[in-house]
């Protein structure tokens, strides 16, 4: 965290401090379906409040494609916040101002006194916030004194909040992206070892830039999911009815290679749990991974492959998980998921490995098996946790560091 400011760098004390968030958060009925994001965010605002600043908060809300979408307006997330202030124990009714430029935005700012919270509406109401435009950021700096960037799950995007703005005024991260970023690197940049990844989901053709970033990285690297299919394929591995990307075994084994290479462990499955099909109710079995049944699909790791990983992480000391291990949306085909989520969740627990998760099916089945708040940390930003796991530069947490 040397490579950039935080909170505890600025002086905010009557101050207009312009905070970068994501509440792009599920709606249902004009309500906050999962209010994660907006309580995460809480502290930083709370932080600056209490300490006197005039707090600004602008945010994306969903792809209204640089026009006005009533639909998508952030108008219903003041109260949400305001709430989740309430939480933080700090009380303050947040504001709403129906533009994030301009007159409106202007008198919501102006208004503000010391400590008090307003919300901007949303950004990607003007075009020129996705095209990074600097006249825009331009408008944006003008309602502040500070930058603060609270929202690493945008933070692969080159948008003016999250890009141009942070080189218009001081700039620090936020308590989240403080946390988000402090734990990455204990997970991926400098960890402790063995460093195991655990990697799942669909299809590898959506994580070649992971897989070809992880194998140079890490000590083990666990591959379950659809994506075990096309590798164990590709070791012709008869795999039945189950999704499988064919056409990519000489990629799969050119991974396999590179991570013989690297001296990097792969681990897949050594039995499986199969089924007739993907349906709640399907009639399913466990078997040896070299005795998959034509007419049967793989939907999740078997009992000995439960086994082999719960013994492996106890192994080690860091590990970083992106994706399930099966079809864990339908019962039982979330069994091998959550098992070794939960031995993870007690590894932690006992402080002898540091876990870091992130990715939205991830973070669905990790709930799923009751450890979301076991882990050491999980990230819900998504793309930018992805992205980040990808070796990549992300351009808002690029702009945060001195030129």
């Amino acid at each position: 965290m040397n490579a950039f400011k935080t909170l505890d760098d600025l002086t905010v004390a009557g101050k207009r401090v312009i905070v970068r968030a994501d509440l792009n958060v599920p709606m249902r009925d004009g309500k906050v379906a999962d209010p994660t994001r907006i309580e995460r965010l809480a502290p930083t605002i709370a932080e600056l409040a209490s300490k006197g600043a005039r707090v600004v908060v602008i945010s994306h809300f969903d792809r209204p494609k640089g026009k006005v979408v009533p639909s998508m307006s952030l108008a219903p997330l003041a109260d949400a916040l305001s709430s989740a202030l309430a939480k933080a124990k700090i009380a303050r009714r947040v504001t709403f101002a129906p533009d994030c430029v301009g007159a409106p935005a202007e008198s919501a700012v102006a208004a503000l006194k010391d400590g008090d919270v307003t919300l901007l509406e949303n950004l990607r109401f003007h075009a020129e916030e996705e095209g990074n435009d600097d006249g825009f950021a331009h408008r944006l700096a003008a309602l502040g004194d500070l930058y603060v960037n609270d929202a690493f799950s945008a933070a692969h995007r080159a948008h003016a909040s999250t890009a141009a703005l942070a080189h218009l005024l001081p700039a620090a991260a936020g308590r989240l992206m403080q946390e988000e970023l402090e734990h990455l690197a204990r997970a991926l940049d400098n960890p402790a070892r063995p460093l195991v990844a655990v990697v799942g989901g669909a299809k590898i053709s959506t994580k070649l830039d992971l897989l070809g970033n992880l194998v140079a990285k890490v000590d083990k690297l666990v591959i379950g999911g659809g994506m075990a299919n096309t590798f164990l394929n590709a070791q012709r591995i008869g795999v039945g009815k189950s999704l499988c990307e064919r056409d990519l075994a000489d990629t799969a084994r050119a991974i396999l290679e590179a991570a013989r290479r690297k001296g990097c462990a792969v681990l897949l499955p050594v039995d499986a749990v199969v089924a007739p099909e993907f349906k709640e109710g399907s009639p399913s079995r466990a078997v040896d991974i070299q005795s998959v049944p034509a007419e049967r699909m793989i939907l999740d790791i078997g009992p000995k492959t439960v086994d082999l990983l719960k013994r492996e992480m106890a192994g080690c000391r860091t590990v970083v998980w992106n994706g399930p291990l099966g079809a864990f949306e339908i019962k039982p085909f979330d069994a091998g998921t959550v098992a070794v989520a939960r031995r993870v969740a007690e590894l932690t627990e006992a402080k002898r490995l540091l876990s870091v998760a992130g990715g939205g099916d991830t973070v669905a089945a990790l709930r799923q098996a009751g450890v979301l708040q076991r882990f050491s940390y999980v990230s819900t930003a998504g793309g930018a946790f992805l992205e980040w796991l990808e070796g990549k530069e992300l351009p808002g947490v690029a702009a945060l560091r001195p030129a």
